[in-house]
């Protein structure tokens, strides 16, 4: 009984914290700012080990690492009680004020997010001691309760209405914070703005003859459901465009406050861009296209008066994440750096940013990407580290010259002869002018190149193998427009990006 009283007070006092973070501060929940705080102070090789074995669910797999340890703890701790019971209340205690102190040490806190911690904590022991006493009060298996009512039952009664009234605090919880606080309403009224706008410039459209998908390449343009997806929140920042705002402030001339209506005030261009993640292994996926639709960045920072000596831009999120740009970068001409308003059609996605964004080309995303901007300042590399800079990461990341075969699949069985081989290169901002495929160690063969949509996205490639029976190794590599091969030298993501030429096993029948 002691090992139930304690997995209720536990639960009860994370369904509560979640429910008042989701009328508060949903990064306020104890359980989500808890695993945050794991992701901000892991080490970067645990990090690393974290993105390479789960990939995407790496936050799904932590937050059920963090259940089960509560679990395990509770369980733990309500065998301790049996004989000391001060110790489950203890337990209780503590994991409490280790939501606290995740909250305190946030990346932005503020007073209303002591509110979520610090319910759970006082639920949580009220309840552990509440059913603690009554357990030892009530007990026996024989005895009645002194009105009749077995012991048993009381006990088992009060525990029933304890996990009813937790499953009733997590469900509106969850409900609150899944629904967004008006946030799909939000987004809608903003795709329908940017829908309306006249755009002072748009992005030619993508030839049919640009991407190869009867051959087993991707889309040209990524939808936004398949666009990849890396970020460190645990909980997606929940910001409507009505209430959002930007800081632009540090080395310049005059600070600026901007607002989205501000930025729909300004020119609206739209520019089709290939997104790069320096997490991306050789050949792998975390790499998409969109046309995006926002505001040039350069002539907003120059209406702001950049000091020469700011040669960083440091952007923050709204979950505190920083990342830092090269400011030489963002306004050298003809870059394209926006703030990003709209991707694919509609207003950003909330898991891409909404409602504004950071989109730099030419530049791995840690360096260039922020989602759900908050502030902008200028100052300088030597001033100031960013969130993955203090993980060992490189300070500037320009991506390099890659490719990928998407066709045949790897250990496909092929007939004999003629093999189709296709896949998508990428070297932005420069572009792609050449793919070479070779059979084991064949002489190369140049690929047919798809129609280039502009040097800041990928390039489709197709080319024809003739491949005799058994096990074939097909690999192949990129030339960029300033005429660099990509390298055959194999280097893991960190600190800068991986290279090496993808390759793919197929038998040949």
């Amino acid at each position: 009984m002691a090992i139930l009283v304690e997995l209720l007070a536990i639960a009860a006092a994370v369904a509560s914290g979640h429910l008042v973070a989701a009328l508060v501060a949903p990064a306020s929940s104890p359980f989500v700012a808890v695993g945050d705080a794991v992701v901000r102070l892991s080490p970067q090789p645990v990090v690393e080990f974290a993105k390479s074995a789960f990939g995407t669910a790496d936050k799904p797999v932590l937050l059920a690492g963090i259940g089960v340890l509560l679990v395990l703890l509770g369980a733990l701790a309500g065998l301790a009680a049996r004989r000391r019971p001060a110790v489950g209340t203890a337990v209780v205690a503590a994991l409490g004020l280790l939501a606290v102190a995740a909250v305190l040490t946030g990346p932005v806190p503020v007073a209303t997010d002591l509110a979520a911690p610090v319910v759970a904590l006082v639920v949580g022991v009220a309840v552990q001691r509440g059913l603690d006493r009554l357990a030892r009060r009530h007990g026996g298996t024989r005895a009645g309760s002194g009105d009749g009512v077995p012991r048993r039952t009381v006990l088992a009664g009060a525990s029933a209405a304890v996990a009813a009234g937790t499953l009733v605090a997590g469900g509106a919880g969850l409900a609150l914070s899944s629904s967004g606080s008006g946030i799909a309403a939000s987004r809608a009224a903003l795709t329908g703005r940017l829908a309306a706008a006249t755009l002072a410039e748009t992005a030619p459209p993508v030839p049919a003859s640009a991407a190869f998908p009867q051959l087993g390449t991707v889309p040209f343009v990524t939808p936004n459901a398949d666009f990849y997806r890396i970020d460190v929140a645990l909980t997606i920042p929940a910001v409507r465009a009505e209430d959002w705002s930007l800081r632009v402030h540090g080395r310049v001339g005059r600070e600026l406050v901007l607002t989205v209506d501000d930025l729909l005030r300004r020119p609206l261009v739209q520019r089709t861009i290939t997104m790069t993640c320096v997490s991306n292994t050789v050949g792998g996926n975390l790499v998409s296209t969109a046309d995006f639709v926002g505001v040039e960045l350069a002539p907003l920072l120059l209406e702001a008066g950049v000091d020469p000596s700011a040669d960083q831009i440091v952007s923050t999120s709204r979950d505190g994440w920083t990342a830092g740009t090269p400011t030489a970068t963002v306004l050298e001409p003809g870059r394209g750096a926006l703030l990003a308003l709209g991707m694919n059609g509609e207003a950003l996605p909330v898991e891409h940013g909404f409602p504004v964004r950071m989109v730099v080309p030419g530049l791995y995303g840690y360096v260039s990407a922020t989602k759900w901007l908050a502030d902008i300042e200028l100052t300088t590399f030597a001033a100031r580290s960013v969130y993955w800079r203090d993980r060992g990461w490189a300070e500037r990341a320009p991506i390099k010259t890659q490719c990928r075969i998407d066709a045949p699949v790897g250990f496909s069985k092929l007939p004999a002869g003629r093999v189709q081989v296709a896949g998508v290169a990428w070297a932005q901002p420069v572009g792609i002018t050449a793919v070479e495929v070779r059979a084991d160690d064949g002489p190369w063969v140049r690929a047919e190149l798809a129609t280039e949509v502009n040097p800041n996205t990928w390039r489709m490639w197709r080319a024809e193998l003739d491949l005799s029976p058994g096990s074939h190794t097909l690999t192949a590599r990129a030339t960029d427009r300033r005429g660099l091969v990509q390298t055959d030298v194999r280097v893991d993501p960190i600190p800068d990006g991986a290279t090496g030429w993808p390759s793919t096993i197929v038998t040949v029948v």
